[in-house]
């Protein structure tokens, strides 16, 4: 394909738990940052319509909404007015089921919508349903963009599923609090690096009910390299260019005729079983109540 370059940004703020017109009104106010305002793409931490440290699924049901719903369609009027596309992480209530999701929206409506699949024992995603859809690429004007959140990304099953499907960038909305600091620092260049693609992860800032975010996002070139990341402690953005011809591209020749390698074709699928087999290994369950 032709040298398309796509500017993609990402939008590291605090998020205020339960308010959800608050938050959305940062959404609007960071759209007008210059590095935000050219994006072709612009992605926002998870749960950043209404928080993340729900001490109930009661308490977290009275701010989810459906998809399509009221925050939804305020945001599709915002992108098709700024001719954009944002991916935000919200809470999605579903008849009795509260899912912890990601919605990519564009000017011609929602272009899709991803469930979180794997769930901590942390926050909302103690009362969350896991996701029950199987993994999809989605297009961004002539960018594919695969979405996945938080704790989604300690598996590399998924950013490589992803990448099998074709994604050039893979996106993380995410709420890293402390212990995750190595996970910040390393995961979203690995990631970018194994599978050969662009990878941004987008956490938030602030604190929740004794949880302090930890900031650290990121934006990652498919060499592991990342030239944009955020402050630890401030609000900020992460901003970068999207070249798809490059990461389409999986055949890397470093010394033609005698060194080359390819991530994707060079997988051999048939040792891999007991990846895809259930494994119930002892854990302690003490601290879970």
């Amino acid at each position: 394909m032709s040298e398309i370059q796509i500017p993609v940004a990402g939008v590291q703020m605090d998020v205020v738990l339960g308010d959800v017109d608050a938050n959305v009104a940062r959404f609007l106010k960071a759209l007008e940052d210059p590095r935000v305002a050219k994006a072709r793409l612009v992605v926002f931490p998870e749960c950043a319509t209404t928080g993340y440290c729900f001490d109930s699924k009661e308490e977290a049901m009275a701010v989810a909404q459906p998809v399509p719903g009221p925050v939804t369609e305020k945001l599709l009027k915002v992108a098709q007015e700024r001719d954009q596309h944002l991916a935000f992480g919200t809470l999605e209530r579903d008849g009795d089921d509260l899912y912890n999701s990601c919605v990519l929206l564009g000017p011609t409506g929602i272009v899709g919508v991803y469930r979180k699949i794997h769930m901590p024992f942390l926050g909302v995603d103690r009362f969350a349903t896991p996701g029950k859809e199987q993994l999809a690429v989605f297009d961004v004007g002539p960018m594919r963009v695969g979405m996945h959140i938080c704790y989604d990304g300690s598996f590399p099953e998924v950013p490589r599923t992803l990448a099998l499907l074709g994604a050039d960038l893979v996106i993380l909305p995410t709420n890293w609090p402390p212990g995750a600091d190595t996970f910040a620092e390393y995961l979203p260049n690995a990631r970018a690096l194994e599978n050969h693609i662009y990878y941004m992860s987008v956490n938030r800032i602030g604190e929740e009910r004794g949880f302090r975010f930890i900031g650290h996002s990121k934006f990652c070139l498919p060499t592991g390299r990342s030239p944009s990341s955020g402050s630890l402690t401030e609000e900020d953005i992460v901003s970068g260019t999207v070249q798809p011809h490059i990461v389409r591209n999986k055949r890397l020749v470093r010394v033609p005729g005698k060194h080359l390698i390819d991530r994707m074709a060079d997988r051999r699928p048939a040792f891999y079983g007991e990846l895809c087999k259930e494994h119930h290994l002892e854990r302690d369950e003490s601290d879970r109540p």
